[in-house]
C-alpha cells in the first residue's frame, strides 16, 4: 500500500483506537516526535522535496494560545514525517531565543492527520443542533451562503449581520479573520463586538489605572521578587521566547517568586514560589490588607503618590469627587465605617492575618519587586475591580516604572510591523460587547447604549442577529457560558435564522452550523505571521514564512479561496481584491510595509527562502520611565493623565455598588459569602489546560492520554464525599451535569475546584456532558461595566458516581 493509499485510509476511519494510532504514529513519523528524536542541526528551509528527498520548512502555531512559536516540519513525499523546534540559531538566550514550542506545538502532526478533519462542505439537513448534515459541492455551499446574505440584507439591512469572536485562528495576513472583515464591510458592514472572551475587563478599564502595559518581559531578569496574582504563565504563556520562559530564567538567576492563587500552579512548581491559596475572587480584599498595613507602618512612598496619583487621599482627589471617596479613605474605614486590617481580610480570603501583614512586608521592603496579573481574575462577577487595584500596590511601594518593577499589569514586548490585509471602514456603527452576542439573539432590537447592554456607536440596535460567520471558534456552544441555555437559543432558527461555520474540525459549534465549511490547516498555505503573541516576548519578535507543506487535505480551501467565491456571486470581487491578482500579491505587500521598517529586511523571495527574521532591541525597556521623569510634559493616557486610582469617569456612572470610582472589594455572586453555597458548596474555577489551547488541540488523544480531563479536588473535600483520586464524579448545579474523573490533591485550597476549560462538549443521550465540559456549569451573566466574561465565578456539588 502506498504512503497515499496508507494515509487516506487512517484519516477516513471514524475511531481511532490506541493501537491503530501508534501504528500510524510510526508510520508517519510521529514516534520519532514523541521520543524527541529531533534532527536539531537541520537549517535548510526549501520549498520543494523531490521523491525519496526529506526537507524542513518553517511554519507557525497560529493559536490563541498565549504565545507564538516557530517550528520546522520534515515534509518527506508529500507527507509531514515529524516536527522539528525552531531550527534557527540561537545567537543569545535572552535577547534572541529561540521560539521553542510546547507539547501543542509538537503535537501539530496529529491535527492536520486529525480523523476529525472536516472532510467536504456540509448543509445541515436535521433541526439545528441535531447534528444532521448532507455533503454538498462547493459551488452549492457558496451559492447558499451568498444568496442568503443578499436575501438578509434586504429584508433586515446590514446590522443584522455579525461576525463572531472566535479566536482558533490567529493569521496576521490574507488568511483567518481579516480577509473575512474585509468581505463583510465591503458588502456593507456589520455589527462588531468590542473586548474578547479572554479580556474584556483589562481592555475596558486599564484605561481608567495607568491605560498601557507593563515593562518588556525580560525586564524580570532585574527583579528580587516576584509576586504572582493568578498569572500561570508557564501554562499560559508558553514557549520558549514568551513571558513564561523569562519567569523561568528569572528564578535560576537568583529571584524569589510569591503565587497567590487558589492553585498552586504548574508556575509556582516550576519558580519554587511561595504560595500564597487564596478564596477565588477576594484578591481586591487582599490588596486593600496590604496598603492598609503599608499606610499604618508608613511602608508607602508619600511624595510619589502625591505626585504621579489622583485619588490615592483626600489631597489628590478631583474638585468634583465627594468628600471621604478617596482610596486612602477606603481602607482606613472613612468611607464605610470598615477598616480593612489583615483580619478584615482573612475572614475574606481565607489567608491568616499574619500572612497578608508578613506579605505587606515583603512587598514593601524589596525592590525592585515585579507585581503581575494574570488574565483568570478579572473573568469574574466584577473582574473590573482587581485590574485597577494591583497597580495602587505597585505605585504605593515605589515600583512603578522602575527596572525590575513595573505598574502591576501584565508585561508588554517589541512589536514587529509587517503590514497586514487592509480592512475598509465598517459602513455599520453598531458595537456590542462581544461576549453579549446571545442577547444580539434574543433581544436585539431592545439593546442600547445604556447600563444594562453598553453597546458602542449607536443608541440603539434595530434589528436583531439574522446572519453569523463563524471563522475558526468554539464560542457558539463549548467555549461560552451556560451551554444548555445557550443551544435551546441556537435551536430556534427563526431567530438567528443563517450561521456559516468556518473550521478544520467538526466542533460542537459547527454542529449547530447551517453551512459548514472545511478550511485548511497551516500546513496546507503559504502565509506570513510574526511572533507577537501577546506582546510578552520582551526585547524581540520575529516574522516567519509559513510555508504549505503539503496539498491541502480533502476538499478543503484556503479561506482567501472562499471570500473571493463568494465575492463574485455578491459583486464584490474586485473590490475585494483591489488590483490583487493572487493571495501571493498581497504577501508581497506584508514584505514591502516590512522592508520600509527595517532596511535589512529580505526580498520576498529571500525570506521564503529563510523562513524567518528576527528583531532584538538589545535591551530591556521600562513602561512609563518618561511620565516619572516629567509627568507634566508626559502625561499617561489616561484621563486625568496620572495613575488613576479615582475615577471620575467611572464616578459618572452612578453605580458606586458595582462600577465604584476606586476598587472596591464586591462580594460576589456564587462566591465565597453566597448563601446559594449552602447548596453548591464549592467554588469551580476553570483553568487554562497545558493540554489545549482553549479548546483547540481537545481532540488530540495522546495529549488526552498525557494530561487527562479531571476536576482538581482538595484531598479534605474528597474525604468529606468518599471520593479517591480517579474516582468518576459527577459535577452539578441548576444549569447542568457533567461527569469526569477527580484528581484528588492538596494543589487547590479546600473549598475550591478547577475543572480545565476547552473540553469539547460530548453529551450522553440523556444530554449530560461526558468530557468535563466546564460550560454547562457557568453562568451567563456579563460583568457589571466591561459586560465581560465571568466564568470563572461558580457554585457547584461534586459527587461520586
Amino acid at each position: 500500500m502506498s504512503n497515499k493509499d496508507f494515509l487516506t485510509k487512517t484519516l477516513t476511519d471514524t475511531v481511532l483506537t490506541r493501537r491503530s494510532f501508534l501504528k500510524w504514529s510510526a508510520a508517519l513519523g510521529g514516534a520519532a516526535a514523541i521520543a524527541g528524536s529531533f534532527n536539531l542541526g537541520l537549517k535548510a528551509i526549501e520549498e520543494v522535496a523531490a521523491v525519496g528527498e526529506e526537507k524542513t520548512l518553517t511554519f507557525a502555531c497560529y493559536h490563541n494560545c498565549g504565545g507564538r512559536c516557530v517550528l520546522g516540519a520534515v515534509v518527506k513525499d508529500g507527507t509531514i514525517t515529524h516536527i522539528v523546534p525552531d531550527p534557527t540559531e540561537e545567537k543569545d538566550p535572552i535577547n534572541e531565543p529561540r521560539a521553542l514550542p510546547c507539547l501543542r506545538g509538537y503535537s501539530q502532526i496529529h491535527r492536520v492527520y486529525a480523523p476529525e478533519r472536516l472532510k467536504y462542505p456540509l448543509k445541515r439537513v436535521g433541526k439545528r443542533g441535531e447534528g444532521k448534515f448532507e455533503q454538498i459541492s462547493w459551488d452549492e455551499a457558496l451559492d447558499t451562503i451568498a444568496n442568503e446574505m443578499k436575501r438578509i440584507k434586504e429584508a433586515y439591512g446590514n446590522e443584522a449581520f455579525f461576525l463572531s469572536m472566535c479566536s482558533g485562528t490567529l493569521w496576521t495576513g490574507p488568511d483567518g479573520r481579516p480577509p473575512v472583515r474585509r468581505m463583510l464591510r465591503l458588502f456593507g458592514g456589520y455589527t462588531d463586538y468590542y473586548g474578547t472572551y479572554s479580556d474584556a475587563c483589562i481592555s475596558a478599564v486599564l484605561p481608567f489605572i495607568t491605560a498601557g502595559g507593563g515593562n518588556s518581559g525580560d525586564d524580570v531578569l532585574n527583579s528580587k521578587l516576584i509576586v504572582l496574582f493568578g498569572d500561570n504563565s508557564v501554562v499560559t504563556r508558553a514557549g520558549g521566547d514568551n513571558f513564561g520562559y523569562y519567569l523561568i530564567k528569572a528564578k535560576q538567576k537568583g529571584a524569589r517568586f510569591i503565587c497567590i492563587d487558589p492553585m498552586l500552579t504548574d508556575t509556582a512548581v516550576a519558580t519554587d514560589a511561595d504560595w500564597i491559596p487564596i478564596n477565588p475572587g477576594t484578591d481586591v480584599a487582599l490588596i486593600a490588607a496590604l496598603a492598609f498595613v503599608m499606610v499604618e507602618e508608613n511602608l508607602y512612598d508619600k511624595e510619589f503618590m502625591a505626585t504621579y496619583s489622583v485619588g490615592f487621599d483626600e489631597d489628590t482627589l478631583p474638585e468634583s469627587a465627594p468628600p471621604n471617596s478617596s482610596w486612602m479613605a477606603y481602607i482606613k474605614g472613612d468611607t464605610d465605617g470598615v477598616k480593612k486590617t489583615p483580619e478584615w481580610a482573612a475572614e475574606i480570603t481565607g489567608i491568616p492575618a499574619d500572612r497578608i501583614a508578613k506579605l505587606a512586608h515583603e512587598i514593601a521592603g524589596t525592590k525592585p519587586c515585579a507585581m503581575f496579573q494574570g488574565w483568570g481574575w478579572q473573568r469574574r462577577a466584577y473582574g473590573e475591580q482587581p485590574v485597577r487595584a494591583l497597580p495602587i500596590l505597585s505605585a504605593m511601594t515605589g515600583n512603578f516604572a522602575i527596572s525590575g518593577g513595573g505598574p502591576g499589569v501584565r508585561p508588554t514586548g517589541m512589536g514587529m510591523k509587517i503590514g497586514a490585509m487592509p480592512v475598509p471602514e465598517n459602513p455599520i456603527k453598531a458595537v456590542i460587547p462581544c461576549f453579549m452576542w446571545p442577547d444580539f439573539i434574543t433581544r436585539g432590537a431592545e439593546m442600547t447604549n445604556g447600563p444594562r447592554d453598553r453597546i458602542r456607536g449607536v443608541e440603539k440596535l434595530s434589528t436583531g442577529m439574522k446572519f453569523m460567520w463563524n471563522h475558526g471558534g468554539n464560542a457558539l456552544i463549548n467555549q461560552h457560558s451556560d451551554i444548555n441555555s445557550t443551544k435551546k437559543m441556537l435551536e430556534d432558527d427563526t431567530m438567528l435564522e443563517f450561521i456559516v461555520t468556518v473550521d478544520n474540525m467538526m466542533t460542537s459549534s459547527a454542529a449547530y452550523s447551517d453551512i459548514v465549511l472545511p478550511e485548511t490547516t497551516g500546513f496546507e498555505i503559504d502565509t506570513i505571521i510574526h511572533g507577537g503573541g501577546h506582546g510578552e516576548k520582551g526585547n524581540h519578535n520575529w516574522a516567519l514564512y509559513n510555508h504549505k507543506l503539503i496539498e491541502p487535505l480533502y476538499e478543503s480551501k484556503e479561506v482567501y479561496w472562499i471570500l473571493e467565491g463568494i465575492c463574485e456571486r455578491l459583486g464584490i470581487l474586485e473590490e475585494f481584491r483591489e488590483g490583487h491578482a493572487t493571495k501571493e500579491d498581497w504577501l508581497r505587500d506584508m514584505v514591502a510595509v516590512a522592508q520600509e521598517t527595517y532596511p535589512d529586511f529580505p526580498s520576498y523571495e529571500e525570506f521564503k527562502e529563510m523562513g524567518v527574521y528576527k528583531v532584538s532591541s538589545g535591551s530591556p525597556s521600562v513602561n512609563f520611565a518618561k511620565f516619572v521623569e516629567d509627568p507634566v510634559e508626559n502625561p499617561l493616557k489616561t484621563p486625568t493623565g496620572k495613575i488613576e486610582i479615582y475615577s471620575p469617569t467611572l464616578a459618572g456612572l452612578n453605580d458606586p455598588e458595582e462600577i465604584p470610582a476606586i476598587p472596591k472589594y464586591i462580594p460576589e455572586w456564587e462566591g465565597v459569602s453566597d448563601p446559594l453555597r449552602e447548596k453548591y458548596p464549592l467554588m469551580m474555577i476553570g483553568s487554562h489546560a497545558v493540554q489545549r489551547a482553549h479548546s483547540t488541540f481537545d481532540n488530540v488523544d495522546y495529549l488526552r492520554e498525557a494530561h487527562p480531563q479531571a476536576i482538581w479536588l482538595n484531598t479534605w473535600d474528597a474525604k468529606q464525599r468518599d471520593i479517591k483520586n480517579g474516582d468518576m464524579v459527577r459535577v452539578f448545579n441548576d444549569r447542568g451535569e457533567t461527569h469526569l474523573p477527580a484528581f484528588v490533591t492538596n494543589r487547590i485550597r479546600p473549598g475550591v475546584t478547577n475543572m480545565p476549560q476547552g473540553a469539547w462538549y460530548t453529551p450522553d443521550a440523556k444530554g449530560v456532558d461526558t468530557r468535563g465540559s466546564i460550560n454547562v456549569l457557568t453562568k451567563y451573566q456579563p460583568t457589571p461595566y466591561a459586560k465581560g466574561n465571568p466564568q470563572h465565578t461558580n457554585l457547584v456539588q461534586v459527587e461520586k458516581i
